[in-house]
């Protein structure tokens, strides 16, 4: 009876040692997307007032966690039964995020200083925009997570089911928590700075510290917006070179980068102009 249990629980631990094995190396291989998602991310959670911060940050982990525990199992059936699909699907998540993109950059080029009145109505529907903002940032990482599940799956495609399902979920948990818990720390460095200028009396190592942490999150914020920006539309191109053979085999001789980028954009913005025209055809309003 008690050889039975030991061998089980070697049984456990050699699994375990093989699915951390399997973690490492999927993670490794997800660390550029990370850092993309980090960005887009960090992004969005940004921009709220101070005592909405973390609430809104903690809705969008919520949705986060929603997202992996629907796309895991449903990315592991889809791999099994229809492994084409998984292509079609990270395509359209693609031109999700070139469009989102995209609008992000020309709202930036085409932005107009904003009146008195419209500021005052901005104030009005508050809370209805943070809603609109969580959602935005829910769906973006649904879209970014696919694309993290969808990689760490291909680097175990060859192990056991069970590996298989250990790997993905280990890899989406820790994708969730570190991504957010590094967003909690940048939109929180402010209240730190002003914990540390407060505990100084104004004076000394910690009062440099602190002022420069308050300094430093405006420029930080702006900087993740423009890097969230670049990053949603280098993903998209990456998808694009990556699932479409044509596009895979396009412009050779440019690097990387700059493809994806090209293509990225290019898709982006022609799904804005679509969106645009049927917007004006239907006279719906544009968020």
């Amino acid at each position: 009876m008690a050889s039975g249990i030991f061998a089980v629980l070697d049984d456990i631990a050699a699994l375990m040692d093989d699915v951390a094995v399997a973690s490492k190396v999927a993670t490794q291989k997800t660390a550029g997307i990370l850092g993309d998602d980090l960005a887009v991310n960090a992004e969005k959670a940004t921009g709220f007032l101070a005592s909405r911060e973390l609430p809104v940050l903690w809705a969008i982990t919520k949705g986060s966690f929603l997202n992996k525990l629907i796309i895991v199992p449903i990315a592991l059936l889809l791999n099994s039964f229809f492994p084409i699909l998984i292509k079609y699907i990270l395509i359209l998540g693609g031109l999700y995020l070139a469009y989102e993109g995209a609008e992000k950059i020309i709202e930036f080029i085409f932005h107009k200083s904003k009146k008195g009145s419209e500021v005052i109505e901005e104030d009005k529907t508050e809370t209805i925009d943070e809603k609109v903002k969580v959602r935005s940032a829910i769906t973006t990482d649904f879209i970014l997570s696919i694309e993290i599940v969808i990689i760490a799956l291909g680097t175990v495609l060859n192990e056991s089911l069970t590996i298989q399902i250990l790997t993905v979920s280990v890899v989406a948990f820790l994708a969730t928590i570190g991504v957010y818990g590094i967003v909690a720390l940048i939109v929180r460095m402010d209240d730190a700075g002003y914990k540390l200028i407060k505990k100084s009396n104004n004076k000394g190592f910690f009062y440099s510290l602190g002022n420069g942490l308050v300094k430093a999150l405006p420029i930080v914020i702006k900087l993740l917006g423009f890097v969230g920006t670049i990053a949603l539309v280098l993903v998209a191109g990456g998808i694009f070179a990556h699932n479409i053979d044509y596009f895979h085999h396009f412009l050779p001789q440019l690097p990387s980068i700059v493809k994806e980028a090209l293509l990225g954009l290019t898709a982006g913005l022609i799904v804005v102009l679509l969106l645009s025209s049927v917007k004006k055809v239907f006279g719906v309003k544009a968020h």
